[in-house]
């Protein structure tokens, strides 16, 4: 039995593609094993969204060649990178990394994964003869709710990725260049999977993609007439999934992760409002709020749209969450829209925040602009923005003490509210002995930095791990 060990690196959608291959590995009868050092083959599926995460792929790639080597590899031991480096840049990292690397394999190939493995241990190939490469073209794969996966979250919580792709302009992001054009599933694949899931007692279900609000968008484009509005109770659209997986029974939270602003409408807050199920939470990156920044980052939004949504959403959907995200330092970028984007945030107090400094893409159309600024001057804006960010989520904070809220236990000691998600928000330190993968009502008692407290006076949470939100 051929043993294979998998890295899985970068975002949930990637998570998604690494519990496809795995799941497609164990129908082909092989082992996986977390050991990267005993098994026959090593699956490094890499990230590529920014130059740090690139970085982090090589640097991953680098230990294992290096670690097999101390251990006196096996001369039959492989070596696959896959994901969106892989898909991104194989035919330089051939050359770069033609010693270290077997195969590159594309995000098209994830369902392929065990045959390709067979066919490198079959081909007798020369010590020199590179890496073979199989990746075929942009992508186009999407997953279905029958898919062979297996899920490497923690039993009470699943993602379901409903779409893959992008068709936004962003001149700061290479995505669509990697993944492709937007492709959504049918709503009635996304609900036959999140039914199963709920079946095997998952909690919470996290419907993600590149952009969740264009779901089922692509297919208006396929109407006679496109301009004719869907009826919502039978059209294929976000509001009519949310709806439907509203319906089915059980008591679990959907988390709405990945929105873009531009499709946001008044019929998605009120669906969101009138279904319990959807966690009271909404992930919506706004890069910027400077009309200025906002039309060099082609982001198809305008400072006063962004300020109006808002707005509506809070009105709409009583008690939400809204996490967003920033960029700083973007080419062209003025003291005057960075004072502008302060002052927004300041007015708004989002409940979650994150900062990016900008990264010069290759491929982008961002990277050959002109006004460049400096890696000092990003990290003076992005330190700025942060600082006054931690001010803002101690004052969120604060408001929760005295207060009970439903929390879903992560792991002992450690719980999440509807208004964190998974790997990326603040927590919420309980009682080590309430039930891991339940829901419970717990009264919150204090705070710490970005994560609330529910433990009696005088007790500190049992283990401490650092918040992302802050990254």
């Amino acid at each position: 039995m051929i043993k294979v060990s998998l890295i899985s690196l970068g975002c949930a959608k990637n998570l998604v593609d690494s519990e496809i291959m795995v799941g497609h590995l164990h129908q082909a009868g092989m082992s996986v094993i977390p050991e990267a050092d005993q098994a026959d083959v090593v699956i490094v599926n890499t990230c590529s969204f920014i130059d740090s995460s690139k970085e982090e792929s090589i640097g991953h790639i680098l230990d294992v060649h290096q670690q097999r080597g101390m251990k006196k590899r096996r001369s039959n031991q492989k070596l696959i990178v896959a994901g969106c480096m892989s898909q991104r840049f194989s035919k330089d990292l051939s050359t770069e990394l033609h010693e270290e690397v077997d195969a590159f394999i594309g995000l098209d190939q994830v369902t392929k994964v065990a045959p390709i493995i067979e066919d490198l241990y079959e081909k007798d190939r020369s010590a020199n003869a590179g890496p073979l490469t199989f990746i075929e073209g942009r992508s186009t794969y999407i997953p279905d709710y029958d898919t062979p996966r297996f899920r490497l979250t923690p039993k009470h919580t699943a993602y379901i990725k409903i779409a893959e792709g992008c068709n936004h302009p962003c001149t700061f992001c290479i995505i669509p260049q990697i993944r492709g054009r937007h492709r959504s599933r049918t709503v009635e694949s996304v609900v036959a999977e999140a039914r199963q899931l709920v079946k095997e007692g998952v909690k919470e279900i996290n419907l993600i993609s590149q952009d969740t609000t264009f779901f089922g968008m692509d297919t208006w484009e396929q109407r006679p007439n496109p301009r004719t509005p869907v009826d919502s109770t039978r059209g294929t659209a976000l509001t009519t999934l949310l709806r439907q997986l509203n319906a089915i029974e059980g008591d679990f939270w959907i988390r709405l992760l990945y929105t873009h602003p531009a499709h946001w409408s008044d019929e998605l807050i009120r669906t969101i409002a009138e279904c319990p199920k959807v966690a009271r939470y909404i992930d919506i990156p706004l890069q910027h709020i400077s009309d200025h920044m906002l039309g060099r980052m082609q982001r198809e939004t305008s400072g006063d749209y962004i300020r109006d949504l808002i707005k509506r959403i809070r009105a709409g959907i009583p008690g939400i969450a809204i996490r967003t995200t920033f960029i700083v330092g973007f080419p062209g970028e003025t003291t005057a829209d960075v004072d502008e984007l302060c002052e927004f945030i300041k007015e708004t107090k989002f409940e979650r925040l994150g900062v990016f400094r900008y990264s010069q893409e290759e491929g982008t159309r961002a990277a050959k602009m002109d006004e460049q600024l400096t890696k000092k001057e990003k990290e003076a804006r992005w330190h700025r923005l942060m600082k006054l960010q931690q001010a803002i989520a101690a004052d969120v904070s604060k408001t929760y003490v005295g207060r009970t809220i439903r929390v879903l236990v992560e792991e002992p000691g450690v719980a999440r509210g509807e208004a964190d998600a998974p790997d990326i928000d603040g927590r919420v330190y309980v009682p080590l002995t309430l039930p891991v993968g339940e829901f419970i009502d717990v009264k919150i008692t204090g705070y710490e930095a970005y994560d609330l407290l529910a433990l009696p006076a005088g007790q500190a949470p049992s283990t401490r791990k650092v918040a992302r939100q802050a990254q």
